[in-house]
């Protein structure tokens, strides 16, 4: 890469930013999937090979300006693996997953706190640019874990108790689509906007609960 990337190297190369690169990641990830899913493995090793030329190829760019470098990259990567499994290079204790995560989720926390990445909030933490339904649903996992979410009553209620299968709503889902697309509007950017609407909501009632827990906890 660094050969690529010098005076006598590749000319698209020698062009490319982290911004430039930064949809060329998206895709390689999304290709990768595709080969998963059809269960290839020789297509599988030629995309990790594909994602990891997309990590390299920041790296390079990073070391030429003197931020960071590969090597630095997979020590980061490595210490953070040690100090995020305490139940296998330490000694604590865990029952099962759910404890697993919760002590993820807690270390990750107390690394980033004092730190402009710092999340005090239970919602932070999710990526912006991620497609609107994997958001929604990164959405509603955590706001759930943080107990921010209503439970269902009256009819939602017995609609949620109801037998539902997968193909109805996977119909269903499509139809919202086609619906929105014969209006002229983006479902994407439909779904987008009501994520901003419903994580500001969530967020306001997130801060309402802040000096209850705090006085729960005194008590």
């Amino acid at each position: 890469m660094a050969t690529l990337r010098s005076p006598t190297g590749c000319p698209w190369d020698r062009e490319q930013s982290h911004r430039t690169l930064r949809r060329h990641a998206i895709e390689e990830v999304y290709e990768l999937i595709d080969a998963i899913e059809a269960g290839d493995d020789s297509e599988m090793a030629e995309e990790l090979g594909d994602l990891l030329l997309q990590v390299v190829f920041h790296c390079q760019l990073a070391r030429e300006r003197g931020a960071f470098d590969f090597e630095r990259v997979c020590r980061g990567l490595v210490a953070k693996l040690v100090r995020r499994h305490p139940h296998v290079f330490g000694t604590t204790k865990v029952k099962n997953v759910d404890e697993v995560w919760a002590n993820w989720e807690k270390i990750k926390k107390a690394e980033k706190h004092g730190t402009k990445h710092a999340r005090p909030s239970a919602l932070d933490g999710i990526p912006r640019h991620l497609p609107a339904l994997l958001r929604a649903e990164k959405l509603l996992k955590k706001a759930d874990k943080a107990q921010l979410l209503d439970a269902p009553q009256g009819p939602r209620a017995r609609a949620a108790a109801r037998p539902l299968r997968k193909s109805v709503l996977a119909g269903e889902l499509f139809s919202l689509v086609a619906l929105a697309r014969s209006r002229g509007w983006s479902a994407e950017e439909l779904l987008e906007a009501e994520i901003g609407r419903r994580e500001r909501q969530l967020r306001r009632r997130e801060r309402e609960r802040a000096p209850q827990i705090q006085d729960r906890v005194r008590a």
